[in-house]
């Protein structure tokens, strides 16, 4: 049900993309070798609450992580929190580790960080709303659909 909302959404979107579908993966490396990406190319979306009833998404590539300094400075907020996996798939109508922005229950803004539109014709892939379930297309199109706003948000991950 949560895949048919995400792929409506990206039907309706003009976007081109590509769906692929495997098994429960184990790892960033195994998810990238699954959809035929790096892993830097696998885009997390994170939902992150502001405020009371004010969420946001984040989109933080594989191999990155959510700066939580930059983040607050570029919102001009003292306090960030992620919510628990209840609250999440309330707010969005997907659970963890298949939340996309297209065909959340809720349009809330999207952050993409700006490593994102590092290259031009860079594609990526975002979970399409069911666990085992892609979506791959070229990221600034995708940036631009969701008028998401591009902005240095993560740091390399500690190995």
């Amino acid at each position: 049900m949560s895949e048919q909302r995400a792929i409506a959404a990206l039907e309706s979107s003009g976007l081109e993309y590509e769906i692929t579908r495997h098994g429960r993966v184990g790892s960033l490396a195994e998810a990238a070798a699954a959809r035929g990406v790096e892993p830097r190319d696998i885009v997390k979306t994170l939902v992150v609450r502001r405020g009371e009833g004010d969420f946001l998404f984040v989109l933080v590539p594989g191999d990155r992580e959510i700066s939580w300094p930059l983040l607050r400075a570029l919102l001009g907020v003292n306090r960030l929190s992620m919510p628990d996996k209840e609250v999440a798939k309330e707010v969005t109508g997907y659970e963890r580790g298949t939340i996309t922005p297209f065909g959340s229950t809720t349009a809330w803004p999207v952050i993409a960080d700006a490593s994102l539109v590092d290259e031009p014709g860079r594609r990526i892939s975002l979970g399409a709303g069911a666990h085992g379930s892609a979506v791959t297309l070229d990221a600034a199109a995708a940036l631009a659909h969701l008028d998401a706003q591009v902005a240095e948000v993560t740091g390399l991950q500690a190995p």
